[in-house]
């Protein structure tokens, strides 16, 4: 955890540099990034808010994800990350967002998308989203740990940019 919040850190440093602000949109991290985030001190300077999405309906009604969308890709796709960090920007005070959905297990895996797979999305200002797929190792706590790690690091390197 020390080293989330190392990251969480820099990544502040940067956004504030830049006056940018971060929303997240989380679903298997279940606020872990947000918790990370506001665990540095003046943090608010530069995060407005973190909307946890964890059922379909709440990724629908407060982040405006389609019904479609989870209906033909699922909740755990790159198509429904992208609208996930598109509705978080849209519903809030952000000018930068990451969202992040998977399956961290110990159940809920398949053939096509096995426990430990997360997808994520960022986006800034009206840059493209940018979007992967990760397959993460481990139990539970473990994948949500790294989720919540690459998620920042991606957006450091994405600063850097």
């Amino acid at each position: 955890m020390a080293e989330l919040q190392v990251l969480s850190k820099r990544v502040g440093i940067k956004l504030k540099q830049q006056s940018q602000v971060l929303v997240t949109a989380e679903s298997c991290t279940g606020g872990g990034i947000a918790y990370v985030i506001t665990e540095v001190a003046g943090s608010s300077a530069w995060f407005d808010r973190s909307f946890v999405t964890y059922s379909n309906d709440a990724k629908m009604e407060m982040l405006g994800v389609k019904p479609e969308t989870l209906e033909h890709y699922g909740a755990v796709s790159e198509q429904t990350v992208q609208e996930m960090a598109t509705g978080a920007l849209q519903h809030s005070n952000g000018t930068c967002s990451i969202s992040v959905s998977g399956i961290a297990g110990p159940s809920g895996g398949s053939e096509d998308k096995p426990v430990g797979t997360v997808c994520f999305a960022w986006q800034l200002n009206s840059k493209p989203i940018n979007f992967e797929t990760v397959v993460f190792n481990g139990d539970r706590e473990d994948i949500r740990i790294q989720a919540c790690s690459h998620a920042l690091k991606k957006l450091e390197a994405m600063l850097d940019l």
